[in-house]
């Protein structure tokens, strides 16, 4: 099987196995020709003889050498009489031909679904996260809202969902009234967008406070070792964060601001969107706090034309999408602190439900998928990396159906036009992204941007200048008393 990829930005576990094929589910056939060592080959699905019986796990093997053993020590004083060998190794053949049996009732009735975790500290949260988002109309919500109940969820629902919203809240009007202040309009788009952008990208005074612009926190930024590290809370306490928790924070204040921007993906990476005045679509880089083009995560390389296709990177989320997104990180969540069980599925299920083509909750059903099926492995005491081993596996209809879903899986990633992006790949991705050239372009766009918004500002004072002085010209009319001149008779 192949190797499901780190998805660094989201978090993407790795489960893998050696190259596995394709399976036919076999028929529920008797066992009566085991012994006559035919069986159907699981790889194609049609009948073949084999000159070798399926290998048993370790346990019973072990149970069988064990009676030769001893039986053995019980011929070596006794005459080498050719009957009683025979009748010792029909005894034997009937003992592991009986264990033989019960291996395949056993696993045939075990269960192959992931053990729950719901035992465990703390899963409650998660279940109480999962009905809330449930609730929410997935046309309609808020953002706010939903991040602080995923990452509430890892906190045990220990965190302040007041304290939270407020300073969102606090923050949107403070920059509002930054715009104010500097006679700028505060119902544009694209104004808006502009400061939201200089809020993290440069040092600003905020009511008598310097508030410092956010840092890109290179340590552990794939939260492997903390996952909080992606979380909004941790960016707003620490002043750092990446290109998960930036975006999601951006977009909040766009929501408390009541203007319009959108999330978009590139591999590992997501970033912001938004329309500026000319009708263009323009990108927001908050890592570096930079404008970069379409080409600019073009030339990262790892962006196939099936993926531009499928439209899984460089597009806009919908608001379905986003929801979607939030339960990955709901399930990411969960896998980081307690491993996966079959609530991880239904939370990936929930997420593909509302964005079917999103890479990031595709490769965590894959991984949902191999991790069962690693767990059913283990259980018939299957080597997964042993291809010859792995054949055994045709005795059992369930495993034959869970690994032709895995493999279904990967070609449904395949299909998308996924290409895995190593780590250390993005990195340096991200440090081209400042080179001189990128700078000028981002810098340029920005100046574009910003004359752009100057010559609207001046049009709309001089027209509501002119509005105001047609409005004083119509009340001076209206106050003006009639003049009466009397008639000399």
């Amino acid at each position: 099987m192949r190797k499901i990829y780190i998805f660094p930005l989201l978090l993407t576990g790795i489960i893998s196995f050696g190259q596995i094929p394709n399976f036919s589910t076999p028929q529920a056939s008797g066992l009566g020709n085991y012994s006559s060592n035919n069986y159907s080959s699981p790889t194609n699905g049609r009948s073949s003889q084999r000159n070798y019986a399926p290998s048993m796990p370790s346990a019973y093997q072990k149970s069988s050498n064990s009676i030769g053993q001893n039986n053995t020590y019980e011929t070596q004083g006794r005459s080498q009489d050719g009957a009683f060998l025979r009748e010792i190794d029909r005894d034997m053949a009937e003992a592991h031909e009986m264990q033989f049996r019960e291996w395949i009732s056993n696993g045939r009735n075990m269960p192959y679904d992931l053990p729950s975790l719901s035992g465990k500290a703390g899963t409650g949260s998660y279940y109480d996260a999962f009905n809330k988002l449930s609730a929410m109309d997935a046309e309609n919500y808020s953002l706010a809202d939903v991040n602080f109940t995923v990452e509430n969820a890892f906190y045990d629902n220990k965190q302040d969902v007041n304290k939270f919203k407020s300073g969102i809240q606090k923050t949107a009007k403070q920059l509002l009234q930054k715009m104010k202040e500097r006679k700028q309009d505060t119902e544009s788009n694209v104004s808006k967008n502009l400061i939201i952008f200089e809020y993290f990208s440069k040092d600003m005074k905020l009511n008598g406070t310097t508030h410092k612009a956010f840092e890109y926190d290179f340590k552990d930024y794939m939260g492997q070792k903390d996952y909080s590290k992606m979380f909004v809370s941790k960016l707003l306490k620490t002043g750092s964060g990446q290109c998960h928790s930036m975006p999601l924070y951006y977009l909040m204040l766009a929501e408390a601001m009541n203007t319009e921007a959108y999330l978009s993906l590139a591999p590992n990476h997501s970033y912001i969107r938004f329309v500026d005045d000319e009708g263009t679509m323009r990108n927001m880089e908050l890592t570096n706090g930079m404008f970069p083009t379409d080409n600019a995560f073009l030339e990262s390389g790892y962006i196939k034309s099936e993926a531009l296709q499928n439209k899984i990177y460089l597009e806009n989320l919908s608001k379905k999408e986003l929801l979607g997104m939030a339960y990955f990180d709901l399930a990411r969540g969960y896998v980081s602190k307690f491993g996966y069980d079959e609530f991880v599925n239904k939370v990936i299920d929930k997420a593909l439900e509302l964005y079917p083509n999103g890479i990031a909750p595709n490769m965590e059903k894959a991984n949902v998928s191999q991790v069962r099926f690693a767990n059913v492995m283990k259980q018939l005491g299957i080597n997964p990396e042993d291809k010859r081993g792995l054949q055994r596996i045709g005795y059992f209809p369930k495993a034959i159906e869970q690994l032709n879903k895995i493999n279904k899986q990967f070609n449904t990633i395949d299909n998308l036009g996924y290409a895995e992006m190593p780590s250390s790949a993005y990195e340096s991705w991200l440090g081209s992204l400042k080179t001189e050239k990128n700078k000028q372009e981002s810098e340029a766009l920005a100046e574009k941007m910003r004359l752009y918004q100057l010559q609207k500002q001046k049009e709309k004072q001089e027209q509501q200048k002119q509005e105001a002085v047609k409005k004083a010209q119509e009340k001076k009319k209206k106050e003006q008393k009639p003049i009466y001149f009397p008639i000399k008779t």
